[in-house]
Order: C-alpha cells, then sequence, then structure tokens
C-alpha cells in the first residue's frame, strides 16, 4: 500500500463560482392557504340606542364685521344686488366657492334672488320683505 498525503476536501468548484444575492426581499414570509383559527367570541355589553343628534341651528345670524361673508351680504342687500364677478373680486374666491356661499345663505333662510342681468352675467339679490 502507497500512502498518499491527505488532502482536506473542497467545496465544488461551480458552488464558488455562483454570484450572491446583493438585494433582499420587500415581502413578508408566505404562509398556508388556510382559513385562520377563529378565536373564542367576546361578549361585550350591548349599550342602549340613543336617539339620534339633532342638527345644530346657528347661534349667530349676522357674520362678524369685516369677514368676507359680512361683505358678501352688504352687496347683495344693494337695491340692485350683485354680479358674480363683482363678488368674486369682493372675496377673491373662485367662481364654485362664490355659487357654494349663496347656495348655503340659501340654506340658511336668506331668500336670495338670481338673475341675468342685460350683459349676460349672473346677478344675486336679497329679497326683503317677501
Amino acid at each position: 500500500m502507497t500512502s498518499t498525503p491527505e488532502q482536506p476536501e473542497t467545496a465544488p468548484a461551480a458552488a464558488a463560482g455562483e454570484p450572491k444575492a446583493t438585494k433582499t426581499a420587500h415581502v413578508g414570509a408566505r404562509r398556508a392557504h388556510v382559513a385562520p383559527a377563529k378565536g373564542k367570541p367576546v361578549t361585550k355589553a350591548r349599550l342602549t340606542k340613543k336617539a339620534p343628534k339633532r342638527a345644530k341651528k346657528a347661534t349667530g345670524t349676522s357674520p362678524r364685521d369685516g369677514s368676507k361673508a359680512a361683505k358678501i351680504l352688504d352687496l347683495l342687500k344693494r337695491p340692485g344686488g350683485a354680479t358674480a364677478k363683482e363678488l368674486m373680486k369682493a372675496t377673491g374666491w373662485q367662481p364654485h366657492s362664490v355659487r357654494g356661499f349663496v347656495s348655503t345663505l340659501k340654506k340658511a333662510g336668506f331668500k336670495i334672488t338670481a338673475s341675468t342681468n342685460e350683459g349676460g352675467d349672473r346677478c344675486y339679490r336679497i329679497a326683503i320683505g317677501k
């Protein structure tokens, strides 16, 4: 028998030459496709049903002095009313904001009439005494 020096075994060359992954996964581990286990049902004391809350009425019907709402009301109280363009210029609002505010004034109980003047502009005024 001949003796040969034993060399330690090395990993195969193919495994050593594979590149390592540089990115990590951004998703969680996957689970089995089964329904989750149900826990015991929790019984809670039931509250009695309460009556629905009423809508709050506006406490102050007049806006603060110098506010944009006060400016609009002053313009609408003029005998000729005010056009939408005048309201936009006085407040700096967009047309849809002016129309929305006029709508909220109607909902608040003001009698507002809208018409079209000779120039084709929309004109709003508060009807007083009707």
